[in-house]
């Protein structure tokens, strides 16, 4: 199928509650308005294409963007493919749901988080922190360096204050996965997450996210999910 039909198909999928939510989050135009539901019947067809998944991505839709993440081949793709989506990633739901998550998957995705994480940039830090999150959320918990993620636990508190709202709301996220999906490290999660304690953390002039790590990984736990996995990343 060619790019332009995909286009095409993408259009007749247009449900305007969602495109609403999609721009009032921060989407731009071209925005279609489709729901993941409604695009999963096209993935279907199109299955894992890393060059379809490119030129989709490139077109600046975001709904277009997001069908590239679902098709992407995230083993195939090298740093500079992932440097070169971050760059395009104009908002938080395409850096930290799009891009993070496909990275997620792939071999080099801590090396390239922590290139991110040192990035001067709110949404390549914020989507480098994310990736830890979805990876965490996934994968066995043998594949880490263990003093990785000790270190990046520890950098957490040092440098908060100092971090954009999105990457702040990321570090928390990071946290908390931490704490849940890598029990090996959930004593010194806690201690920074008792350290951090209650926020409130303004994303933007009208969303304000209350963060309180401490009190949400005591909640999981006592579901007994301490030690939860996904099976999958991507939707």
């Amino acid at each position: 199928m060619e790019l332009k039909e995909i286009m095409n198909q993408l259009s007749t999928l247009t449900n305007e509650r969602t495109k609403k939510y999609y721009v009032s989050s921060g989407a731009k135009e071209p925005v279609f308005g489709c729901t993941i539901s409604s695009m999963k019947p096209l993935f279907k067809q199109l299955k894992y294409n890393q060059d379809l998944a490119d030129q989709l991505y490139d077109t600046g839709n975001y709904d277009a963007m997001y069908l590239a993440g679902m098709i992407a081949e995230p083993k195939k793709m090298t740093m500079q493919d992932f440097d070169r989506w971050i760059d395009k990633a104009y908002f938080f739901m395409i850096s930290d749901f799009i891009v993070s998550v496909t990275l997620a998957e792939a071999d080099i995705g801590a090396q390239v988080a922590d290139d991110w994480i040192e990035s001067d940039k709110e949404l390549t830090i914020s989507a480098g922190w994310k990736t830890y999150e979805w990876m965490l959320g996934t994968r066995k918990n043998e594949t880490f360096d263990q003093e990785r993620l000790k270190q990046l636990i520890e950098l957490i508190p040092l440098r908060f204050n100092t971090q954009s709202p999105r990457a702040q709301s990321s570090m928390v996220d990071f946290l908390q996965a931490v704490a849940i999906s890598y029990p090996l490290l959930h004593e010194e999660a806690l201690k920074v997450a008792t350290l951090l304690g209650k926020r409130e953390i303004r994303i933007s002039e009208t969303k304000v996210r209350i963060v309180d790590p401490l009190n949400d990984i005591l909640s999981e736990v006592n579901k007994g999910r301490l030690g939860f996995k996904r099976k999958h990343v991507r939707c």
